[in-house]
């Protein structure tokens, strides 16, 4: 396991914006290099199968080893995930959302291709340094996946991707030019970047203390074991953090918000 965070980081970025060129864009649009600004990172988040080889925690003991702690749980019925967030004592590091899908809630049909996959798998890669930016570790075929899309789309998603990012996330709190999502999102829209309208543009706001909104996932191409074709790959979102009433800015994650932000990659036509 990686014992370098930055690196870490670094390379799970390269990663991403390889299947997610928008990125690049969207941080020339919100920061001025020339100035020395830098986008800060609220979190990254990760999908996983809650089998015992690929189980949330393995995952998270990545994380765990980095000096994280695990911090709030969340459940979500409908797109049947469990999901847990950790933060760093270093507060300047990104928060970690990962989300496991439940498989044995699915059809007997998609719990056999999910199973099949995670056969494929060699036990040991999820130990190594680089599995948190590692891709796919099986062969699938666009039909098993299109199968898997009918029922869950984050399931077709973690076949198709495997093990990487998901999405970054801007701190609209740390921008220069505005710290306001709706502004951020006018920029957005104003460059004809699409956004994630499911729940409403922004989902949540002062209210619950978290605001957020996000892109709807770039397109690349996936090679299955009978074609390649283009679906779609990460998105980008953007997080406005409000006060507690005590003072700090809330550091946990909304669960009405986030089930609508999964629906960021949802394969649209």
């Amino acid at each position: 396991m990686h014992n370098d965070i930055d690196a870490l980081y670094s390379n799970m970025w390269k990663d991403y914006v390889s299947i997610t060129p928008s990125a690049h864009k969207i941080h020339a649009l919100l920061v001025s290099e020339e100035d020395g600004e830098e986008i800060v990172n609220d979190h990254v988040a990760f999908r996983t199968f809650d089998l015992d080889k690929t189980s949330l925690d393995k995952l998270a003991a990545h994380f765990l080893n980095l000096g994280y702690e695990a911090k709030g749980d969340y459940n979500f019925e409908a797109k049947k995930l469990t999901a847990k967030h950790f933060e760093h004592p270093d507060d300047t590091k990104p928060k970690v959302f990962i989300s496991e899908l439940r498989v044995k809630e699915l059809s007997d049909q998609a719990q056999n291709i999910i199973q099949k996959l995670v056969d494929q798998m060699d036990e040991d890669v999820v130990t190594a340094d680089n599995f948190l930016y590692s891709g796919r570790h099986w062969d699938v075929s666009k039909q098993d996946y299109d199968t898997l899309l009918s029922e869950s789309e984050y399931a077709a998603w973690l076949a198709a991707w495997g093990f990487r990012a998901n999405h970054f996330t801007v701190s609209v709190n740390h921008l220069g030019q505005t710290n306001e999502l709706a502004e951020v999102n006018s920029l957005l829209k104003d460059a004809g970047v699409v956004l994630n309208t499911s729940g409403g543009e922004i989902k949540g706001g002062e209210s619950v203390y978290l605001a957020q909104s996000s892109t709807m996932a770039d397109r690349a191409e996936v090679s299955f074991s009978d074609e390649t074709v283009a679906i779609p790959s990460c998105f980008y979102e953007f997080a406005q953090r409000y006060k507690l009433p005590e003072g700090k800015l809330y550091q946990g994650f909304v669960a009405a918000s986030a089930d609508k932000i999964f629906e960021s990659t949802n394969a649209k036509g």
